[in-house]
């Protein structure tokens, strides 16, 4: 699997930034929304073109054999971390071949490329590139006594190859929900957000299967509550769908399964007020705390696209244990 060599990785980078298990038998509940922006460890190769010059198309990287879903992360045997560096070296090589360090899976590649020059009077390799991404999410919970917290309850993951990114750097900051498009049937709705980059709330230190981690560095959520286990029947979510104004809304608790990846529920959104303002669930609202019996013991992840009112959740144990904290009460 692609996300094998990634996923051990993040553990790694995890276990070094939370050496000590703290214990959260309390947690601070989330469900306002951050804006998001993270660096990759490399730069990813996000697809493979060929190049117009004046002799015709060429494919460099293809001829080298890059790959759509490699990481790049070294040139002529120096690191580099963008994709401006990477563009900077094979420009000053003025056509010379380049050795390019190449991770495709649990592999390590040195993969040889001649730049060519374009019509435009450009050397170039053939390859769109991507060493970032931004956007908004919802925190689920925050440590009061270690300042841990959880958002998203899923990795963030590139939107072309579907590669979870390996983090470089990262941090979250305040935002406010400017206006929402309403989800329906075959097309998921989505909260339009405005991220503040200057007011910067916390890092992130791990992008995991089960959300983002980091440590904040200002106060994140409302009311601290118990943990508990998820069980079928009503619940709530708490959410943000109007500037900073965190709400809690009524759902229902379906279905409980338990595959690799941890324990899942389904559930659907029975608040009509939630469903006249955003359809059900809609892209932004992942990490929303999921409370149940007066404790936190869940987070939303997914919209269903045949149907907005129903998605997918995560229990809080799984977040918990991406996060390297221990719950005393499981």
């Amino acid at each position: 699997m692609k996300k094998a060599w990634i996923t051990a990785l993040f553990s790694l980078l995890l276990t070094a930034a939370f050496p000590t298990i703290a214990y959260a038998q309390e947690l601070v509940v989330g469900g306002q929304v951050v804006g998001i922006q993270i660096s990759t460890a490399g730069v990813l190769v996000a697809g493979v073109a060929e190049v117009e010059t004046p002799q015709g198309a060429a494919s460099p990287a293809g001829d080298a054999g890059i790959q759509e879903g490699d990481f790049i992360t070294g040139i002529d045997g120096r690191e580099i971390t963008s994709a401006r560096e990477l563009i900077e070296g094979v420009t000053a090589k003025a056509g010379e071949s380049v050795e390019l360090t190449v991770v495709r899976g649990d592999k390590n590649l040195r993969l040889q490329i001649r730049p060519v020059k374009s019509s435009q009077d450009q050397w170039m390799l053939g390859m769109w590139l991507r060493d970032g991404v931004s956007g908004i999410g919802t925190v689920t919970f925050c440590d009061p006594d270690t300042g841990i917290y959880g958002a998203l309850g899923h990795s963030i993951s590139d939107f072309d190859t579907g590669i979870t990114v390996p983090l470089g750097e990262g941090s979250i900051t305040e935002a406010e929900i400017v206006g929402v498009t309403k989800g329906a049937i075959g097309s998921p709705g989505e909260l339009n957000g405005s991220a503040d980059v200057n007011r910067v709330l916390g890092n992130v230190l791990g992008n995991t299967e089960h959300g983002i981690y980091g440590r904040a560095y200002a106060s994140l959520g409302g009311e601290t509550v118990e943990t508990g286990e998820i069980h079928a029947g009503e619940a709530s979510i708490v959410c943000t769908v109007n500037g900073r104004e965190t709400r809690e809304y009524q759902v229902e608790i379906n279905r409980l399964y338990k595959d690799a990846g941890g324990e899942h529920v389904m559930l659907t959104v029975t608040d009509p007020e939630l469903r006249a303002q955003t359809g059900g669930i809609v892209q932004g609202m992942s990490g929303s705390p999921i409370l149940q019996d007066g404790k936190l013991v869940g987070a939303v992840t997914h919209v269903f696209v045949n149907d907005p009112c129903r998605g997918y959740g995560i229990s809080i144990q799984d977040m918990l244990d991406d996060a390297g904290l221990e719950d005393k009460a499981a």
